[in-house]
């Protein structure tokens, strides 16, 4: 499969989870997983506290994602944040009430169902703060220096071209800045019958890269003070992404973090 064919499954994919139309790996069953715990159940597995859900409400949450960057961006009022892959924007109001009235966050999302969904949330929560930009995060439409903050939820992991997103990230954040994600790393390859699944490249499993890959890319592009720390007990959630495929034995949620000099 070619890159732009990759990119086109995805922006199907989660543009038809937008749209309610379908379900991801990464949280509700879809034709590959079981029965579906609700978002706010997912979000919680992730790490979200009830402040976090309630404050929010109705529309951003969607139960996508694998761990909480929130926990630590440790993000200051009038920083300057970018989301990759915001989604219906979760995580980027999350972020705009850490940055106060102050700050900015810019999400980039490059399915327009998405983004539809999430300015809707915006104009909903009346929020000044916070914008969301159509782009790939291979190409973000960012100019350099720009933040102080990257944080990204289970998305770098669906990308066909991961040390680009890198490089990008690298080059929107102001010296000093850093990187906080969260996302899925390698543990062993996936057996040929689960790394040829359609389902489970889009749900976060198949097209993850390992901890040296990814440490590698994140010096390659620049980033110093590299830390990824697979979390063993995502072992729960990852299961019910697809479960009985026994999945979370070649996956796991982790956390990475890395600074720009």
């Amino acid at each position: 499969m070619t890159p732009d064919q990759v990119r086109e499954l995805v922006r199907n994919r989660y543009g038809a989870i937008a749209a309610g139309e379908a379900s991801s790996c990464c949280a509700p069953a879809s034709s590959c997983c079981g029965p579906a715990p609700d978002a706010a159940t997912q979000a919680k597995r992730m790490g979200y506290g009830d402040s976090d859900i309630s404050a929010i409400g109705d529309g951003a949450n969607l139960g996508l994602g694998c761990g909480n960057p929130q926990a630590i961006a440790a993000m200051r009022p009038g920083e300057v944040v970018v989301d990759l892959g915001s989604g219906a924007g979760f995580d980027a109001f999350l972020a705009a009430a850490q940055v106060g009235e102050s700050g900015r966050v810019i999400g980039v999302d490059m399915t327009h169902e998405m983004l539809a969904k999430a300015r809707a949330n915006v104009a909903k929560l009346g929020l000044a703060n916070v914008e969301f930009r159509l782009g790939e995060i291979e190409h973000l439409p960012i100019a350099d220096n720009t933040a102080d903050v990257v944080i990204s939820n289970c998305v770098i992991n669906l990308s066909p071209d991961k040390p680009r997103v890198l490089r990008e990230a690298f080059r929107v954040l102001k010296p000093g800045g850093r990187a906080a994600i969260s996302d899925v790393v390698m543990l062993a390859p996936l057996p040929a019958e689960l790394a040829g699944l359609r389902e489970l490249l889009t749900g976060c499993a198949a097209g993850a890269a390992t901890v040296a890959q990814l440490t590698d890319w994140l010096e390659q592009a620049g980033f110093t003070h590299v830390r990824i720390e697979p979390k063993p007990e995502s072992r729960e959630l990852i299961a019910s992404w697809a479960p009985g495929l026994g999945i979370e034995d070649y996956v796991s949620s982790a956390i990475i973090e890395a600074r720009k000099p």
